[in-house]
């Protein structure tokens, strides 16, 4: 039996990235060069995936259809949107646009957040027998988290051509892959707006960690620490009275697994098919549909991109 690869991409950081890194492209009043760049790196992923597989085939995209997630209902300072320019926010739904006409499998997450939906599709299709290897595309090292010691799931840094597995992230960060919302915890995330714990930098998160795994296993109380670093009392103690705001800091940092994300099959680009934001998640319309084709060459033309419909007719 084949084995198929699959390819989850992190919509909303190539977003992100293709906006802070192209011209601006103002057409009929709308900013577009980010949604153009993000489509674009997409056909490209398409023709020429990294590390010499085949074309991808099954590709699943999550973005965030709004900024604040169930998190903000958890902790007050996490990250609202606040401080995007909307220039940028003007172009998320201009995005899922596009990637639905497209015919991409796309999650466009509204209660969780694109990190969450790509961490559900990471742990569900790499059960599935068919599936031989799951990459995701993103430079955001929440998703490290889903990274497994069997190299089934790796993730991919397009921006620096970086293939991270198991071994890569304990190299980068001193602590496996499970460990990442605990040291994130710890450590903090200012992207996300978590502070961390004072005192906690990088080298004594991972020290700590990498003698007690998890936050839940490190001792309590103070003088009870069997672990060599530097001013360790008064970092136990700091952690003893801050243990609670740990703990809902790995919780903020720890991504759902059961967000909904449908079937391998859905993976598949079979070509266009016509806008059904309503519901997302489906993919069943067929790419012989001439309206659908007729519709994603509209918004092709809409965004100033001719190319990409040319591209992806190809296929």
């Amino acid at each position: 039996m084949s084995h198929v690869t699959v390819h989850l991409v992190d919509g909303t950081y190539e977003l992100f990235r293709h906006y802070f890194a192209v011209p601006s492209k103002i057409h009929k009043g709308q900013e577009v060069a980010a949604v153009r760049g993000t489509l674009r790196s997409l056909v490209a992923l398409m023709v020429d995936p990294p590390f010499g597989s085949a074309p991808a085939t099954h590709i699943g995209i999550a973005t965030d259809s709004k900024v604040e997630s169930f998190r903000n209902e958890l902790y007050e300072g996490y990250k609202d949107g606040s401080g995007i320019e909307k220039d940028l926010l003007s172009q998320f739904p201009l995005l899922d646009e596009g990637l639905q006409l497209a015919g991409f499998q796309l999650w466009a997450e509204k209660k969780y957040e694109a990190d969450d939906a790509l961490a559900s599709a990471a742990k569900k299709f790499a059960k599935s027998k068919r599936v031989g290897q799951v990459v995701i595309y993103t430079a955001d090292k929440d998703l490290t988290q889903c990274i497994t010691k069997d190299g089934k799931v790796s993730q991919f840094d397009r921006v620096r051509e970086k293939h991270y597995r198991y071994k890569d992230v304990v190299e980068k960060f001193g602590v496996p892959p499970e460990s990442i919302p605990d040291y994130l915890a710890l450590v903090g995330d200012s992207a996300d707006g978590i502070p961390g714990l004072s005192g906690f930098g990088a080298k004594t998160a991972a020290t700590l960690l990498q003698k007690y795994k998890f936050i839940e296993k490190i001792p309590k109380e103070v003088g009870l620490w069997d672990v060599a670093l530097r001013g360790a009392d008064k970092l136990a103690k700091t952690f003893c009275e801050c243990r609670d705001d740990a703990l809902l800091y790995k919780k903020l940092t720890t991504l759902v697994s059961n967000a909904e994300i449908g079937t391998l099959d859905e993976l598949k680009w079979r070509g266009p098919k016509l806008n059904t934001m309503s519901g997302a998640k489906s993919g069943s319309q067929s790419n012989t549909d001439s309206n659908a084709k007729s519709e994603f060459e509209k918004f092709c033309s809409t965004i100033a991109a001719p190319d990409i419909y040319e591209k992806l007719s190809g296929f």
